[in-house]
């Protein structure tokens, strides 16, 4: 990146002393940006919080049951054997990541990363206590009395209940959210479930209540790696420094606006309204969570003076350096994001895991069979010469409806499978024996050899049926 872009320390030399000491106590704005961002909030609590709670066949739909080992994904059951899918879903939003990244700068860390979604929720509720900046800096400096304690304790209690539900959600992710629910009515929560909630929820008030822009200023680690996911066309929250400096405060004479050289007027209104503290026109930093709120200052400031908007908006490097946004093909962005190598190697590798995960489950049969032969008894013989094997067959249910199980042999003529029709209730796993017998003739023909043979589980529901086969082998004694 140029200079004037470069990648600068976390704060600005002249607040890394004043973040130390004095948490940063951000000031409301409104705009387009400000009304996304809550937007987005509310999308994602209403998920989070919704989710759970949701019906699917009479269990919960989504849940991580750890203890059974088994994800219940809507009418997908995941078990141990299908961790390639999380595992590939947990790569394709890896690249997700990266391609946004690429694209918008970190609209992740300032839309929908969980430690900014809680932090402007807490800082909202501060606000409906506190009041807004200026209120809230002379509560700080006022001394002790009932106007401030209740004040300070409603935000404390509204901020301990909103982490205690949150905690209590979490954990409904991994357990049955609405027996959780009655427990908790009842006062007989698991002793587990409770460790668990409350830990999750003092971790929620924590980071948000307590920590908030530290965790991004010092522990995140997204904001130091992001420039190289970033490159000259990747839109980022930007200061037009050609347009602002020098920066300096209008002047009136005789009743005349007299403007400075450039259109900022250093009145810091970016900065009041920053959530990590940082002032926008010291170029990209690290702790720029990209949430576009000081855009949304800056253009109410330049809409009270007159001047244009955009002072402080979403830009690329190339723009900022041309003066604004150039024709393609003329040294400005590309006339498409396909354009550029990264996403488009970073677009092929998702289009080929999602094909790749799609596939896969399509063609995940509803029931899984695993084919052990008896070692007690390798083979027998038994009435008129046959032969017999004994398999056991360890059925699971896939799905969250019964399956009815058939069982028959194929590839190896003349052997037949002996085996009850069994029926597998939702998500039921068991063990079958089944003897496959191969008659007098046969078996004298064959006598010394071991043959392969297939296994085939025909399963049937009533939404659909399926057809497994798993290879084996047929001895036959000499």
């Amino acid at each position: 990146m140029s200079e004037s872009r470069r990648i600068i320390p976390i704060l600005p030399p002249a607040l890394r002393g004043i973040e130390a000491a004095h948490k940063v106590q951000a000031r409301t704005t409104h705009g387009r940006f400000t009304r996304l961002r809550w937007a987005t909030l509310w999308a994602t609590q209403l998920f989070f919080l919704g989710v759970p709670w949701l019906q699917w066949h009479g269990r919960q739909m989504v849940r991580f049951d750890l203890e059974a080992k088994r994800f219940y994904l809507g009418h997908l059951i995941l078990l141990p054997q299908d961790l390639i899918f999380l595992a590939g879903l947990l790569v394709f939003c890896a690249l997700l990541l990266f391609v946004v990244t690429t694209l918008l700068g970190r609209v992740w860390c300032g839309f929908s990363c969980p430690q900014t979604v809680y932090t402007a929720w807490f800082m909202a509720l501060e606000r409906l206590f506190e009041g807004d900046r200026r209120h809230r800096l002379q509560l700080d400096q006022s001394p002790w009395g009932w106007g401030k304690l209740w004040r300070r304790g409603g935000k404390q209690l509204s901020w301990v209940l909103v982490s205690a539900w949150t905690g209590f959600t979490f954990v409904g992710w991994f357990s049955p959210v609405r027996e959780m629910g009655l427990d908790l009515l009842q006062g007989s929560v698991g002793f587990w479930d409770g460790f668990w909630a409350l830990f999750y929820g003092a971790f929620c008030y924590l980071n948000a209540g307590v920590l908030r822009e530290k965790v991004c200023l010092h522990m995140c680690p997204y904001g130091r790696f992001q420039g190289a996911l970033m490159d000259a066309d990747t839109l980022t929250v930007a200061y037009d420094a050609r347009r602002g400096e020098p920066r300096g405060a209008q002047r009136q004479t005789q009743g005349v606006v007299q403007a400075s050289a450039g259109s900022c007027i250093d009145c810091t209104v970016c900065v009041q309204v920053c959530p990590t503290g940082i002032d926008i026109r010291d170029g990209l930093q690290a702790a720029c969570i990209g949430c576009g709120l000081c855009i949304d200052a800056c253009d109410t400031v330049m809409d009270k003076i007159g001047q244009p908007r955009g002072l402080v908006r979403m830009a690329t490097e190339r723009q900022l350096a041309c003066g604004d946004a150039p024709a393609p093909g003329h040294g400005g962005a590309p006339a498409s994001p396909w354009a550029r190598q990264r996403v488009r190697v970073y677009g092929g590798l998702m289009a080929l895991l999602l094909g790749g995960l799609a596939w896969g489950l399509a063609v995940r049969p509803d029931v899984r069979v695993d084919v052990i032969r008896d070692r007690g008894v390798m083979a027998r013989a038994v009435e008129d010469g046959a032969i017999e094997n004994v398999y056991r067959l360890q059925l699971m249910n896939q799905t969250d409806v019964p399956q009815r199980i058939e069982v028959a042999v194929a590839g190896l003529p003349g052997a037949v499978a002996q085996a009850s029709a069994v029926t597998l209730g939702p998500v039921e796993d068991r063990q079958v024996h089944v003897s496959v017998r191969l008659t007098g003739a046969q078996a004298a023909r064959l006598a010394g050899q071991t043959l392969p043979l297939q296994v085939q589980v025909a399963s049937r529901s009533a939404e659909r049926s399926s057809l497994v086969s798993e290879a084996s082998t047929f001895i036959v004694p000499r």
